[in-house]
């Protein structure tokens, strides 16, 4: 569960964070480095590919500025699983929301 998220900012079950984090059902990757900045590639989500969740939810920053690559998208959907591009915020929602299911959550914290 996802407590709490600022700008730069991200609280998971009590524990703080301040990179770029992927957040699984029962464990969070901090550190979570893209081939470039504001952008994700399917290179930069195999740790999410060999979990295959259900639901991925990619938070794209406080101002929505990371572009989720529609290779991503569709590598994702052709799994079965669904998928969710927000600002990161309501990425957050959506997350805890679905905290019962094989969710998973990629966010961007800043921008």
């Amino acid at each position: 569960m996802i407590d709490h998220y600022s700008f730069g900012k991200i609280v998971v079950n009590g524990k703080t964070y301040t990179s770029d984090v992927i957040v699984f059902k029962d464990r969070v990757r901090d550190n979570w480095w893209r081939k470039e900045g504001h952008r994700v590639y399917l290179e930069d989500i195999e740790e999410i590919l060999k979990a295959k969740p259900d639901i991925v939810v990619f938070g794209t920053g406080a101002y929505g500025r990371v572009v989720v690559d529609r290779e991503v998208i569709k590598k994702l959907e052709e799994m079965g699983a669904e998928v969710i591009v927000e600002e990161t915020s309501k990425a957050i929602k959506t997350f805890n929301k679905f905290k019962d299911k094989n969710v998973v959550l990629a966010a961007h914290l800043t921008c």
